[in-house]
């Protein structure tokens, strides 16, 4: 299922132009918090030299800050005192879907929810319901749902990754390997007929992998701004998408081919 190949291309980002592949450097730093040089210049593959540059631009621009080997996001120390998650845009229609979405959990279910801004609105939404048991790796996610009473709330250990709140690496995938859900909220940077899920980095494609095998049903939840927009890495098809919550921005022809897929799509209005 999982698949390390750039979204958008089927074979490198070899002859990617400066400005999207800044764009995409970008992403990858937004996701992760921080990146190596060496890393960027292997996923990328170009020099070292033309990572360093491409940093120069980004920090003059003001987006982040070099350090020796590689860069960091700026600024991230406020973000994380205020629980607040970096990507804000289009928050009205996410909160809809989070409304569409957390109307499908019923009391009594056990149910895992993604990191991300989408899955936070969803989560928002369910302080109403009782004794459901809540898998997160998400922090901002279990603060919100920890102290609801009659709620079992489990998280896995890991790396603390401080731009999605939330907890990545080898000890949260082998988490995720040993539970079982009724339903998953997965977060995605972009979806697409094409390349499936995309997101901005390697480092997370794992632990969602995992996500989806521990789910009896996939609930994808994204904004239609989402759609036909590859972020940088690849994770699979959309076979394993039972369900697509999204907003009415989304166009009929791309919602019938949705549905064409055999999946299930749901219209936050």
């Amino acid at each position: 299922m999982l698949q390390n190949e750039p979204s958008g291309r089927g074979d490198t980002m070899v002859g990617l132009l400066s400005e999207p592949r800044r764009r995409r450097i970008l992403e990858w730093i937004q996701e992760e918090g921080a990146a190596r040089v060496r890393d960027l210049a292997a996923a990328f593959q170009v020099s070292e030299a033309t990572i360093r540059q491409d940093l120069e631009r980004l920090e003059t621009e003001g987006m982040i800050t070099r350090e020796h080997g590689g860069a960091f996001l700026n600024p991230i120390a406020p973000q994380v005192g205020g629980m607040t998650l970096h990507h804000q845009e289009n928050m009205d229609k996410k909160a809809k879907i989070g409304a569409l979405a957390a109307s499908l959990v019923k009391d009594n279910e056990t149910i895992i929810l993604d990191a991300g801004t989408t899955t936070t609105e969803v989560a928002m939404r369910l302080t109403t319901r009782k004794n459901l048991t809540v898998i997160t790796n998400a922090l901002n996610i279990g603060i919100v749902l920890g102290s609801v009473p009659g709620f079992a709330l489990h998280m896995p250990g890991g790396q603390f990754k401080a731009p999605t709140l939330s907890l990545s690496g080898d000890k949260c995938v082998e988490y995720f390997r040993s539970i079982f859900a009724g339903k998953l909220f997965l977060a995605t940077a972009g979806v697409s007929l094409e390349t499936g899920l995309t997101y901005p980095s390697f480092a997370d494609l794992e632990l969602k992998e995992a996500m989806i095998k521990a789910a009896s049903h996939v609930y994808l939840v994204a904004d239609s701004s989402k759609i036909n927009k590859p972020s940088f890495t690849r994770l699979s098809s959309l076979e394993v998408v039972h369900s697509f919550i999204t907003d009415d921005g989304i166009s009929d022809a791309d919602a019938k081919a949705f549905e064409d897929r055999g999946i299930e799509l749901l219209i936050a209005k």
